[in-house]
């Protein structure tokens, strides 16, 4: 079956199982050729997991370009550890979930299985590969590389700094798990904003229309435990949060929203000017716009 029961639940309230199901023959267990360089560009790529408290989490590994490779079709090798400070720092052994984003072209590609950590960087045994379309996605080239000098905080809320960086954001990520079925790593993107911190302990976003296979809120539809990541572009500052999401079948005043993810924040960790890859804006997305008079539901 290409789709767990999270998945096929939420497809059928959306009303597109057969849309979806059209869709099904679009994931593989390996590499397609023509996406090995692809992924040997990149300097960056995206890994959501679980830490050793059975919290979800979403990180970013970086390296210089040729650091991912593909050893053999269904191999991914990952040149590179999380950052340290990182929260999921000696905690990728197991189900992960990545996705390989090219800002520049607005390519990206998903790459799901089971991770295994060595002194020389992490292996994943691919379970499933598939592409996604260029929605919602800003475009962005890299403008600087600087050493990283990371100043750790951690916390149980989102504080004034964890604000400010989700209202300035246009990007995220997001990492969901199904349990029996692994882990997925997603984008989400919008214009600033659409990252709306209800309370401190809050946040809600849009779910917009998509391609109709709902990796994430299928997975959110049989465990709520979920990981988002912010990265400042300009400063390299990475904000890591996990906590519980929920859909919310409302559009809860986004327009053009088809539904939305309550999240409930529990913990936080931020490694401020963390990032080595500063990116600047070439032009943002076509997305949404946000209606800033609209007062969050609490």
């Amino acid at each position: 079956m290409a789709f767990h029961p999270g998945e096929l639940a939420v497809q059928e309230r959306a009303g597109v199982l057969d849309r979806a199901a059209q869709l099904s023959g679009m994931f593989t267990d390996v590499v397609p050729p023509s996406a090995v360089e692809f992924l040997e560009d990149q300097p960056w790529i995206v890994l959501g997991a679980a830490d050793g408290e059975d919290r979800m989490w979403a990180t970013v590994l970086y390296g210089r370009p040729g650091f991912v490779t593909v050893p053999t079709p269904s191999t991914v090798h990952i040149a590179a550890l999380p950052l340290a400070g990182d929260p999921l720092e000696g905690a990728l052994n197991g189900p992960v979930g990545g996705i390989a984003l090219e800002p520049d072209t607005r390519r990206r590609m998903r790459l799901n299985g089971e991770a295994r950590t060595a002194a020389d960087g992490v292996t994943i045994a691919l379970e499933q590969v598939y592409s996604n379309c260029p929605k919602y996605i800003a475009t962005r080239y890299i403008s600087a590389v600087a050493p990283p000098r990371p100043a750790r905080h951690t916390g149980t809320l989102l504080d004034a700094r964890a604000i400010e960086l989700l209202g300035n954001a246009d990007t995220a990520f997001v990492a969901t798990r199904a349990p029996g079925h692994g882990v997925d790593a997603s984008h989400r993107g919008g214009n600033p904003g659409f990252l709306r911190v209800v309370d401190e302990h809050t946040l809600e976003w849009p779910d917009y229309t998509g391609n109709s296979l709902f990796n994430t809120l299928g997975n959110i539809a049989l465990d709520p435990a979920t990981g988002l990541t912010v990265i400042d572009p300009e400063t390299g500052t990475t904000l890591y949060l996990s906590g519980r999401a929920e859909v919310v079948w409302e559009d809860g005043g986004f327009p053009s929203a088809q539904r939305l993810v309550r999240y409930i924040v529990d913990a936080t960790v931020r490694l401020e000017h963390a990032a080595p890859l500063r990116w600047a804006l070439e032009r943002p997305a076509r997305n949404p716009p946000i209606d800033t008079g609209v007062t969050p539901r609490p």
